[in-house]
């Protein structure tokens, strides 16, 4: 348990490559459950290879039990702590590497002391990301975990059309419910367009940009191949580090002169 605990809390993976006996490296628990044993005989007494072969408790199928219930631990004491304050939830989109689309939802409220606390209550997944169907999900975890939207006092989410839509956005379909659950636009995005906003107003930084994307749009040979210099083999990379960036900086700098010129 206290192998699982660290392992969860340092955000690090469990199994390794090969767990066999022969491996040099069984990962991550493995090895430290090992490490413990050799440094403290009670626990050595107890575990792998010393403990009966049905109460091992190592392998994957048992992790994730062990796992889960400290989840259901640790929402339960988040659950607890906010209590029947008032509370706002962010929530973001993103697709893992099975296509599937995934919703991570954040709880943020201030606890008894004062405090602003942000805890992540978890992710679920959606068929598609509809404003309805991400809706139905929320709603689906705010009933597991008892909380209710009329409890909502603000939204965090990105610009996209489906999420802050003025007419069948998730923003839109919540405040119907709840009035008061006021949208706020994510500040990471806000600080991308912002960046961008400033891009578009420098124009030493806008010619730049349209230059690439002018570039990228017909495949201009010579400055694809230089923005391109990074995505290269290993040993490649290895003779550029030696040798320095300026080489490069240089004849991507003199491609963009030229270009400029052109025009």
């Amino acid at each position: 348990m206290d192998c699982i605990c660290f392992l969860l809390r340092q955000g690090l993976a469990f199994r390794g490559h090969d767990e066999s006996k022969d491996s040099n490296n069984q990962g991550n628990f493995l090895e430290l459950l090992r490490f413990l044993a050799n440094h403290n005989e009670e626990i050595d007494k107890a575990v792998l290879e010393n403990a009966p072969e049905n109460h091992q408790m190592t392998s994957p199928d048992i992790q994730k039990e062990i796992a889960n219930a400290i989840a259901v631990e640790t929402i339960n004491a988040i659950i607890k702590d906010i209590g029947d304050s008032l509370f706002a939830i962010i929530v973001d989109k993103s697709r893992d590497m099975s296509t599937k689309e995934q919703m991570a939802i954040v709880l943020r409220y201030v606890d008894k002391l004062g405090h602003v606390n942000e805890r992540f209550l978890g992710i679920t997944h959606v068929n598609n990301t509809s404003a309805v169907t991400l809706k139905s999900a929320i709603e689906e975890v705010f009933n597991k975990h008892s909380l209710s939207i009329s409890r909502l006092r603000g939204q965090g989410y990105d610009g996209a059309s489906n999420m802050r839509g003025e007419l069948n956005g998730l923003k839109t379909l919540i405040l119907k419910d709840n009035p008061s659950a006021y949208y706020v636009h994510c500040f990471a995005h806000q600080l991308q367009l912002t960046l961008v906003a400033v891009a578009k107003n420098h124009i030493q930084i806008a010619t730049f940009l349209n230059l690439v994307a002018k570039a990228l749009q017909r495949k201009d040979q010579d400055i694809v191949n230089a923005m391109k210099l990074v995505d290269i083999s290993k040993q490649r990379l290895r003779v550029m580090r030696d040798d320095g960036w300026n080489s490069l900086l240089e004849e991507l700098q003199q491609l963009l002169l030229k270009e400029l010129f052109q025009q």
